[in-house]
This record gives structure tokens, sequence and C-alpha cells, in this order.
């Protein structure tokens, strides 16, 4: 006997919920039409500064049946990491949240990949697909507003009326019919303005775009060339990413904080001062940060960010 889509859609959900992600919803595998013409025009606007990988398979990321052979569907899980407490965004050097603990991305795959086993063992034998954790050509919040999990705030975060916009997103990709939602959640960001008036670098513009030659977050990340001197005093401290627009949203202010001890910060990280990081050396770096997202940076990113945001 078959199991109704419906049925499978109930048990997904409740799997998923109880490996530990906090919601979830079902989107088809379709071309996401506005986000296609919106990408467009942020591309076009050289909007993605030196990530020049935004424009690579440009359909696929657009359209994730052209990513997966024979998809159907979408599953969207969202993973809430806002932490008890945020001492590592408050003492400079900054460290934004989402870093504070190990790389999500390995948390997360684990997870994500539980599930996917669980459908083909437990409901749907034929499932065939893939999964991903910001590791695809994928529009990931816009299929999160799609499966009915937020909406894009004005700082083209993806905002959940529960979790806030504190939240790791994935995906599974897989050839199976499911329950979609119909309508998307409300937008709530109303007249609000905490996020484009709190950005120091004016990056925030208009209609949820984001000028990423502006943005400290790809300054201190993925920006591979020396910080331009304009932003003299406009990092505020952030040495790995940027939480300011979030820390100012209504949204994140009753947030749950996160359970997942993975997402903790190590007693050595929260213990650094001053002294310790300007001793800091490459295999100090690679030491304290193993296993964490910051490696990302690598050594001579990081000291580039340390020392723009230090010296006076």
């Amino acid at each position: 006997m078959s199991l109704t889509s419906e049925y499978m859609a109930r048990e997904i959900r409740s799997e998923a919920l109880r490996i530990g992600f906090d919601d979830i919803g079902f989107s088809p595998a379709k071309e996401l039409v506005e986000d296609k013409e919106r990408l467009t025009q942020w591309l076009d606007n050289g909007y993605n500064a030196g990530m020049g990988y935004m424009a690579n398979h440009f359909e696929k990321r657009v359209n994730p049946a052209l990513l997966v052979e024979g998809s159907l569907s979408v599953i969207t899980v969202v993973y809430n990491y806002h932490p008890s407490e945020a001492l590592l965004s408050q003492k400079v050097p900054k460290i934004s949240r989402y870093a504070y603990g190990l790389d999500y991305h390995d948390t997360i795959r684990k997870k994500i990949g539980s599930l996917f086993d669980f459908i083909r063992a437990h409901l749907y034998p034929q499932l065939e697909g893939r999964f991903f954790v910001d590791s695809a050509p994928l529009l990931e919040r816009s299929l999160a507003v799609r499966a009915g999990l937020g909406w894009i705030g004005k700082n083209s975060m993806l905002i959940n009326r529960k979790l806030g916009s504190y939240i790791f997103i994935g995906e599974l990709v897989v050839n199976m019919e499911l329950p979609y939602h119909e309508s998307p959640m409300m937008d709530r960001c109303g007249g609000c303005s905490n996020c484009v008036d709190a950005c120091p670098t004016q990056a925030i513009l208009p209609d949820r775009v984001i000028d990423g030659n502006k943005c400290i977050s790809y300054l201190t990340i993925e920006n591979k060339t020396e910080i331009p001197r304009t932003f003299d005093g406009k990092l505020k401290g952030w040495a790995f990413g940027c939480d300011i627009c979030q820390e100012v949203c209504p949204w994140n202010r009753k947030a749950p904080d996160t359970d997942e001890p993975d997402f903790r910060p190590s007693e050595t990280l929260l213990t650094m001062e001053k002294g310790d990081w300007e001793e800091l050396t490459a295999e100090g770096f690679s030491k304290l940060f193993k296993g964490s997202a910051v490696k990302r940076a690598k050594y001579a990113g990081w000291l580039r960010n340390y020392r723009f945001v230090t010296e006076k």
C-alpha cells in the first residue's frame, strides 16, 4: 500500500523536529521566476563584489529542478543558532554569532543526511536526490520563503516569526511529490527601518537589496584584498562577519536560544583577552578556530581584519 503525500509530509516533519531542526516546509522544485529577475539585476549592478561565483551556474541557481535531475520537491529545514550570550559579538575583535562554535555545515549536514536516510528507509524506498547546507548554487532564502518558513527582511535575511533571523537553512531536493505551502508567510517588517538605519557602511539598499561591496560580512570574509580605507572606523570592531542588522531587528528580541552544543564557543575563545589576540600566531589561529567557520578567512585574512578594527 502506497503512503499518501500528506502522511509522508507529517512523518517527515515529525522526524525533522525529533532530529533537532526547528521548522520544515515543502515547495515544488520549479524555477523561481521573480528571484531570477532580481538576481540578474543584482549581478548587473555589481553588488556581488568579488563573489564571482554568484554568477556561476545561473540557471541552476534559480531552478532546483535543473540542479538535481528528476527532482519534484524541495524540503527546506531551518536550524536556530541564536546563542544564550553574545560576548564574542560585543568585545573587539567581534565575531558573528553563526561562527561561535563548530562549522555549521558539518553539524547540519549530518542531521539532514539522517533525515534523507529516514525518508528512504521508512517512507519512500525509491527516494533519489541530494541534500545541501549552503553548499550548492541555490537561492536558499527564497526557497525557504516559498516553503512558508518566513519572509525576506529589509536586510535580505530570512526572518521567521518564532525564530527570528539567527537561523541556518538546509535543503533536500528530491524526486517525491509532497503537499506544498500555498501562501507565503506575511511580510511583517512593516515601516520598521532599524536594520537600514543601523548599517554603518550603508550596505542595505531599498527593495531588500544588499551592496556586497559595502557589507561588513563580505569585507571581512569573502573579500580577498585589502579593506578600503574608506571604511576606517565603520567596521565597528567586527573582525569576522557582522550581526548589526540582526541585533537591531525587533524579531530577534525574543528569539529562543539554541540548545545545540556544537554552536557554543570554546572556553579558550571566551577567555581571549587583548594580549592574547595581539600575540596570536598562525599556529595559534589554527588551534583556536579548529573546526570553525572563522578559518574561512585564513590567518592572513584574520590578521588583516584584526588590524583594521584595532588600529588607531
